[in-house]
């Protein structure tokens, strides 16, 4: 069973345990504007001020979740329309993965649900290279998913490898490390003593593609739900 698979199964069944599945609860999901997912950093190379992604959020009893998605939409309804929505593209698992998010920290105590804004994302990244150093050492790191400042922290400690799906990154050394296409990937997996694993992959379900023996930390609050479903580690220390 594929993880998303896995995770959709156990959600339902404790949305049902909760019952709250058929509760006339609304569940909206709308996209945010860059400035409000990660507000105005110094820095201006993250994907979504490109307009390469973006960031839906879910509202659940006052409650918000979030999950970056390669494709923009609004989505209203029950938890039990959500339920029976198929994964099967981006704007599905993102309505859904946002959702997951907001009701687990309505009801299950998921923290770190909310994006990072303004300079956040370089304290984390900085905080992250500190964190690796101390867990694992010195290691080889292979990132899937090209987020700026912590390219830049880790490359100063580390030897570096970087996955990227945006044609206009690929073969460019963007924060002192050359992005490579997803054909690199079987390669730099391999390659790699340890993954760093956007959260997005579970979005857009190329998640897979990362589950090895190979330990692996995602980053994000796209995967903040999911993770204590699957004990995946997650690093995210600035989000809220």
């Amino acid at each position: 069973m594929q993880a998303l698979d896995s995770i959709r199964t156990q959600v339902i069944s404790h949305w049902k345990e909760l019952n709250i599945l058929q509760e006339k609860i609304i569940v909206s999901a709308k996209p945010l504007t860059p400035e409000e997912a990660i507000g105005t950093p110094d820095d201006t190379d993250y994907p979504i001020q490109q307009g390469k992604e973006y960031l839906m959020e879910a509202t659940f009893n006052g409650h918000k979740g979030q999950a970056f998605t390669g494709n923009r939409g609004t989505f209203s309804g029950t938890l039990a329309d959500i339920a029976a929505l198929p994964l099967t593209n981006d704007l599905n698992r993102a309505v859904f993965i946002a959702t997951l998010n907001a009701v687990g920290s309505a009801y299950d105590n998921t923290t770190n649900t909310i994006h990072c804004k303004d300079n956040e994302p370089k304290q984390c990244a900085q905080q992250l290279h500190e964190f690796i150093q101390q867990k694992y050492g010195k290691c080889r790191i292979t990132i899937i998913g090209f987020q700026p400042a912590m390219a830049e922290a880790l490359q100063a400690g580390f030897e570096v490898r970087l996955i990227d799906l945006d044609p206009k990154n690929i073969g460019q050394v963007k924060r002192g490390v050359l992005i490579e296409g997803k054909e690199k990937t079987d390669d730099a997996v391999q390659w790699a003593d340890l993954l760093l694993v956007t959260g997005t992959t579970l979005a857009n379900n190329s998640i897979d593609l990362f589950l090895t023996e190979k330990p692996v930390i995602f980053y994000g609050t796209t995967i903040a739900g999911a993770a204590p479903y699957m004990n995946w580690e997650r690093f995210c220390p600035m989000s809220k």
